[in-house]
């Protein structure tokens, strides 16, 4: 058998590989005198270039120092190489925003609107939308008044009520359950005056005072002032009273444990700032307390009740159209409310002024504290920035609601009014508000103060077909209570997934039928049935039902009424 063929079972003779001819000992060990005496016999017969080329490899190999210095060759070259690139040409990083990110709401209203200007197919969505009641009977107010006379007081309570018109509402309600727990008399609240609202206005200019402690006089001791005598120990000046810094959302446990003791030792004591001080859940003596005060104590002045009354007739007669029903929006685009959300929009280095202007006025310093990091990209992602105008209008039109809907709109004054709004007006040409609706000389008592005119916007929502909320706050939480509890439980109330919204808002790939099904779904998937019961973290004033609402069968009812 031939020294090669080794493998058992192998029918053919496979020959190895000839030796390299570069490591053969024949070429290594060859000492021949004669240059090409070191080649072998095959390679002295080449041509010239063979022959040099295998000259040059064989001085490689005895000299094996060579390697040690290629790398060094290797970097010389690529340093000369890299000499004739020119490194004034950068290239171009393309970054890619996060979905929801930018706001190019504007660049969708350009690509829809031929296709929603065309749709021809909205139901009346204004008169069909809230067809689903609650089906287990319905709810109707029932607070109880106390009957008989109260006993001796335990001192007088001062409270500074801070915030807008509706943190203000809180502080009241608040103020009047703590005072009723405690058996202590009532301070007609004061007003605490903030540079943002710049209202000065007192109890009496927003509210009836003379209906408010009528009607709470059974319950709650109310006065317009302290005596004189009882001053006259803290010098007649109030900032002597002691006052109590408490905690936001205290227990009423902790007024009974800690500010009752002080209230019967001082007579008369002071809690200031108050809003928000006193815990959502509570007792229902309290709660009873609450639901009294709101409900049915605070009534507004009667200089807005008669203003207030007048623009929801008018409102009825824009609407005959649709049966004199109408949507009311509560828009957040004021100057205050876009400068503090840190939100970017399509205003440029213009908005980009105002803005830092307008938070060092509001808020000085706070946004420019060491550390603070503004994340404009995030907070449109999370929901937080204040809808525009225009994506109101894109929204409500997704929605079903056509051009002959009749809209009011709540609002202050809206940041760069003259072109945000353009949009939601070519949308809703019936749009009014409160300067639209009244005259000037109607206006002019309340134009310079912020709560008075909040207050009238807070009228002509209550009694609209439909309330749309768009940034939270007190003023849609109060109205969405507020609602429920003159409407059996139901409050016709439009609450949004903000979040959703900026993703849609951002789909610039998005047809006008899918933008329409998408909106139709969170238009039925927000407090379109309205009832919902309070739960332990709720407020009252968003959540009536049950503690200021009885529930009555609507069978149960018809066949009494049969009865008799």
């Amino acid at each position: 058998m031939h020294a090669y063929n080794r493998l058992p079972g192998s029918g053919n003779s496979t020959p190895s590989p000839p030796p390299s001819p570069i490591r053969s000992p024949r070429y290594r060990h060859s000492r021949s005198k004669g240059g090409l005496g070191r080649f072998p016999p095959s390679q002295t017969s080449g041509t010239l270039p063979q022959r040099l080329t295998w000259f040059f490899l064989s001085i490689l190999l005895r000299r094996q120092g060579f390697f040690l210095f290629f790398p060094l060759i290797y970097i010389s070259g690529m340093l000369l190489y890299m000499g004739t690139i020119k490194f004034d040409v950068v290239p171009t990083i393309k970054h890619s925003h996060a979905a929801g990110s930018l706001y190019r709401s504007p660049q969708l209203y350009q690509k829809l609107k031929p296709e929603m200007d065309a749709d021809n197919s909205s139901a009346d969505a204004i008169s069909t939308i809230w067809k689903h009641w609650y089906k287990g009977g319905e709810w109707k107010p029932c607070i109880s008044n106390s009957s008989g006379g109260l006993p001796e007081s335990n001192g007088y309570i001062y409270v500074e009520a801070n915030g807008g018109l509706n943190q203000q509402r809180t502080s009241i309600c608040n103020a009047v359950a703590v005072a009723g727990y405690l058996n202590a008399t009532l301070v007609i609240p004061n007003f605490h005056y903030h540079s943002i609202w710049r209202d000065p206005s007192k109890f009496r200019d927003i509210y009836d005072e003379d209906y408010f402690v009528s009607t709470l006089a059974n319950d709650v001791q109310i006065v317009d002032k302290i005596p004189g005598y009882m001053m006259e120990r803290f010098g007649s000046n109030m900032t002597n009273v002691y006052n109590f810094r408490v905690k936001a959302l205290s227990p009423i446990r902790y007024y009974k444990d800690s500010v009752l003791p002080k209230l019967l030792e001082e007579k008369v004591i002071r809690i200031s700032p108050f809003a928000n001080r006193l815990s959502v859940d509570a007792p229902p003596a309290v709660q009873r307390l609450r639901c009294l005060a709101n409900y049915k104590a605070l009534r507004f002045a009667g200089s807005i009740l008669s203003l207030g009354d007048t623009l929801v007739s008018r409102m009825k007669e824009h609407s005959a159209k649709n049966g004199g029903k109408y949507i009311s929006v509560h828009l957040r685009f004021e100057e205050d409310m876009v400068a503090f959300s840190c939100c970017v929009f399509d205003g440029g280095e213009q908005e980009r002024i105002d803005m830092i202007a307008a938070r060092e006025k509001g808020w000085k310093g706070k946004f420019t504290k060491p550390g603070r990091v503004i994340r404009p990209g995030s907070y449109r992602i999370n929901g937080k920035c204040p809808l525009t105008p225009l994506e109101v209008g894109l929204m409500l039109r997704g929605m079903g609601f056509d051009k002959s809907t009749a809209l009011y709109l709540a609002s202050g004054q809206i940041y760069n009014a003259e072109k945000t709004m353009a949009p939601l007006l070519e949308m809703f040409p019936h749009l009014q508000t409160k300067e639209t609706l009244a005259s000037e000389e109607e206006l002019a008592p309340f134009k310079n103060f912020s709560s008075r005119m909040a207050a009238i916007d807070y009228m002509v929502c209550l009694h609209s077909e439909v309330f749309v909320t768009t940034q939270g706050g007190n003023f849609p939480h109060f109205l969405m209570g507020h609602r429920r509890y003159l409407y059996g439980g139901h409050s016709k109330t439009i609450r949004l997934d903000k979040r959703k919204l900026t993703l849609i808002f951002d789909n610039h790939n998005i047809g006008w039928k899918n933008f329409k099904r998408q909106m139709l779904s969170m238009r039925s998937h927000s407090d379109s049935k309205g009832f919902e019961l309070r739960r332990p973290s709720d407020s009252i004033y968003s959540f009536p039902c049950p503690d200021c609402m009885c529930h009555t069968n609507k069978t149960e009812d018809s066949r009494s009424s049969s009865a008799t």
